[in-house]
């Protein structure tokens, strides 16, 4: 088996102590931080912006992997990745020109990653699997952390995977826990982002194990 990326959620830390949470889930054994900006507006809450994208990338060892849930993400590429994003992926249904997108993330030498929502075909993504980095595979509706795993929206994993590229990163989104993750990753999923499951875990490093 290929190894699976763990990208915990700051979505679900305490920002009141976000550098202590951070260090915890990297402590932990989780590969990458997982950090969710959403603007009001492609999705009904607010998160973070540029600042704190930069604030994390001063205390995290690991690469930042960052979630655009906004509209017209071409304007913010640029900053995102001068504020430390390793990786950054928009969402399919916020763009017109894709592989605009695509190619500007990749000129600041970030890996570029795209997202498609529950509703979204997996074929949609199928034009763009070889220059793409990474698929995110939403198992919720992109929002709010806390909701329960669409196992229908899982069944994309297998049809993406069968036609993607060997270094094609798959990563799901939502609802992730020990019995989902599981489900994911045998249909092919190698990165999944937990929020709740982790942060809320008793014994996080555990938490952490039992994703893989």
């Amino acid at each position: 088996m290929s190894k699976v990326y763990i990208s915990p959620s700051i979505l679900s830390a305490d920002f009141a102590n976000l550098e202590r949470d951070i260090k915890l889930v990297e402590n932990a054994g989780a590969d990458w931080l997982h950090v969710d900006v959403m603007d009001g507006h492609f999705v009904p809450n607010i998160t973070i912006g540029v600042p704190v994208v930069a604030s994390i990338k001063k205390v995290a060892s690991m690469p930042l992997d960052v979630h655009l849930m906004i509209e017209n993400p071409e304007k913010y590429i640029e900053a995102f990745a001068k504020a430390g994003a390793d990786i950054l992926t928009f969402h399919y249904e916020a763009v017109s020109d894709v592989k605009g997108i695509i190619e500007l993330i990749k000129s600041f030498g970030v890996k570029a990653g795209m997202s498609i929502k529950p509703k979204t075909p997996a074929e949609t993504v199928f034009p763009y699997l070889e220059d793409l980095d990474l698929v995110l595979v939403m198992t919720v509706e992109p929002g709010f952390g806390g909701q329960k795993f669409m196992a229908e929206c899982a069944e994309k994993i297998p049809l993406i995977s069968e036609k993607a590229p060997k270094n094609l990163i798959i990563q799901v989104d939502g609802g992730i826990n020990a019995e989902t993750a599981r489900i994911c990753t045998c249909y092919g999923a190698n990165s999944l982002v937990a929020g709740n499951y982790i942060y809320k875990s008793d014994d996080i490093k555990a938490a952490v194990k039992s994703l893989l």
